[in-house]
């Protein structure tokens, strides 16, 4: 099971969440049918969203992340709710890139570099919080710390990775977003930065580790506590009661074209591919509505 926990250090100055979301990775694998760059893509921004919406904690509270750089994968969405719990769409999950002179997957190149990470917050009552940063490299992780730091003025150190076995499927997937708070001094950043440089690359950390081994390593000397333990998985609220009610909302017209037309319509979820059906004597019952 995927989980996230949260620490802080012992003078409140840092706080930190770590994932590990290696199911939720190949269960959007599987979904969508994605090669490698993109499961990694996909993999990272999921990982993000989940510990910002894990973060939020109001009942039914939601968050949008939207990336688009221009690059052959297209837009990618994942949304979280407020557990963390998260679903994620990528536009063309079939593009496959050579590996970057490093020998890593270049996610990069898939996404691209000229476009916008953008957020939305939803806290379930009035109007949802917009923020959106342009991309620094279609990376993922660099790309949410620029976000934090520009439209939420946090100084923030973001870690994202996944690790893809040859025959495509996830074996390692998470990552950590470290966070200074206001009165953080020069020696705190400077430890901290420290600590990540000697931490190493987050795909070795998940994969020999566990969520509180990655807190001790990038919190070395600070005596962070952990303060939560989540579960987290990946899950979709879609139903066919919430897609009748999207289809009844379209114009009569439209209703009537699918009713004539004499075929069974079909929808299906672009977050979890399942199916649903509605036959012209469901469609004429919306019309009535």
């Amino acid at each position: 099971m995927d989980r996230i926990i949260r620490a802080i250090d012992k003078q409140g100055l840092v706080k930190m969440a770590v994932i590990t979301s290696r199911d939720m990775t190949e269960r959007a694998r599987q979904i969508h049918r994605s090669l490698p760059v993109v499961t990694a893509a996909l993999g990272r921004t999921m990982a993000a969203v989940s510990m910002m919406g894990n973060a939020m904690k109001e009942e039914g509270a939601s968050l949008t992340v939207r990336i688009n750089g221009g690059g052959p994968a297209g837009t990618i969405i994942a949304v979280s709710d407020e557990a963390g719990n998260v679903r994620a769409y990528v536009q063309e999950p079939a593009v496959d890139l050579p590996l970057k002179a490093n020998g890593k997957l270049d996610v990069g190149g898939a996404v691209g570099r000229d476009g916008l990470l953008s957020v939305i917050r939803d806290m379930g009552f009035g109007e949802p919080v917009r923020g959106s940063t342009q991309l620094v490299s279609g990376e993922i992780a660099e790309d949410f710390a620029r976000y934090f730091v520009e439209s939420e003025q946090i100084p923030t150190v973001c870690a994202l990775g996944v690790l893809v076995d040859r025959d495509q499927s996830v074996l390692a997937a998470g990552g950590y977003i470290a966070q200074l708070m206001p009165g953080a001094d020069d020696a705190l950043i400077d430890r901290l930065e420290a600590n990540v440089q000697a931490a190493g690359p987050v795909t070795s950390l998940l994969r020999a580790g566990t969520p509180e081994s990655i807190v001790e390593k990038v919190l070395d000397g600070m005596e962070p506590a952990i303060v939560e333990n989540d579960e987290v998985t990946y899950r979709c609220y879609c139903s066919r009661e919430k897609v009748a009610e999207a289809l009844t909302g379209l114009s009569d017209r439209d209703l009537a074209e699918m009713e004539q037309a004499g075929e069974t319509v079909e929808v299906k979820c672009r977050f979890c591919d399942s199916v649903y059906r509605f036959t012209p004597g469901e469609i004429a019952k919306m019309r009535r509505k």
